[in-house]
């Protein structure tokens, strides 16, 4: 259970001054995981400075066109056919982010489902800062066997009710976020902040809308991702592969790095970050491959299952980060 207010008086007294005013921890439902998938369902909590929780919001939404994987959410066509559109709850959203911190479990694809649904209603969400709590539990150093919301929830002694249903997961989630807060709070952490760019114009390809098929004449016709960079082809790297990454050592310019899975920071900037340090940025992995950067080692991924095979070194987008700082120049080699 969330704790009361009496507990707030346990709470570190020497609170960080630069930590945020409030926080809106958010989970959203979807009919999928690419870019033209929609919101279904969407729960914010909001928090104040310290985490103790002001009030809680939920609403179904309609995405107008199939609910997608029912088995995992649980929403079907005929509970989604009467839900508002988003364009027609954004106002309630945008009153609940507004001035807030968002924060979410894998937080870059919750901002990035919410930015789209506002720039495919014309709108712009009141966010610009958002925290990912899997980038804060490492930051913690907190030992969870995987990056799973179940392990946070598991650690804090939180206990799911309804997994995947987006109140539930909200509640857990700041339930979970709150002990973590006060923790990064006593031992004056750096909350690991990301800027949320929001989009301005976007466009959806074709899909089907509720109760149509596939290849129907239901679709969208709307706005184009402008603040989306549009895929380009990277310079090629001018520094020799001195081959890969050893444990414990520096990256060296010239080194092949491929990233797989989600990543708190946009996987765009992460990869100019590595192309303005001297490294190549590869789309593929091979056996010439120096390092795989992924927060899922576990996962079934192409490049993960590929890393395996040929024995690539694996690290974590946090381990990147630091390895970043201090990247060895090609003339050293």
């Amino acid at each position: 259970m969330l704790e009361d207010r009496t507990t707030a008086a346990s709470s570190p007294t020497a609170w960080p001054t630069v930590y945020p005013q409030g926080y809106a921890v958010v989970d959203v439902e979807t009919t999928g995981l690419a870019r033209d998938d929609r919101i279904i369902s969407a729960a914010v909590y909001r928090l104040d400075a310290r985490g103790e929780v002001e009030d809680h919001w939920y609403t179904l939404v309609n995405p107008e066109r199939d609910p997608g994987p029912v088995w995992i959410h649980g929403l079907t066509s005929e509970a989604l056919e009467g839900a508002p559109l988003f364009k027609d709850i954004a106002d309630e959203f945008s009153a609940r982010l507004d001035g807030r911190v968002l924060v979410a479990h894998n937080a870059v694809f919750d901002w990035q489902m919410i930015a789209r649904e506002y720039a495919r209603a014309e709108r712009e969400a009141p966010v610009r800062q958002r925290l990912c709590t899997i980038a804060l539990s490492k930051e913690l150093g907190l030992p969870l066997p995987n990056h799973k919301l179940e392990s946070l929830a598991a650690h804090f002694g939180v206990v799911q009710q309804r997994a995947h249903h987006a109140l539930d997961d909200a509640r857990v989630l700041a339930e979970a976020f709150r002990p973590s807060l006060r923790a990064a709070a006593a031992g004056s952490v750096r909350l690991p902040l990301q800027e949320c760019r929001p989009l301005t114009e976007w466009r959806d390809t074709a899909t089907p809308r509720i109760g149509q098929q596939a290849g129907g004449y239901g679709g969208y016709s709307g706005y184009r991702p402008t603040s989306w960079r549009p895929s380009r082809k990277r310079p090629a790297c001018p520094y020799p592969n001195p081959g890969r990454y050893e444990e414990g050592k520096r990256l060296k310019q010239g080194m092949r790095v491929a990233f797989s899975g989600d990543t708190s920071i946009e996987r765009e900037l992460l990869e100019d970050r590595a192309t303005e340090a001297g490294l190549h940025v590869s789309t593929s992995l091979s056996r010439l491959t120096s390092l795989l950067v992924t927060n899922d080692p576990d996962s079934a991924t192409s490049k993960v299952v590929k890393a395996r095979q040929y024995g690539t070194p694996v690290v974590d987008e946090a381990a990147f980060g630091q390895l970043l700082r201090d990247v060895e120049p090609a003339s050293e080699q």
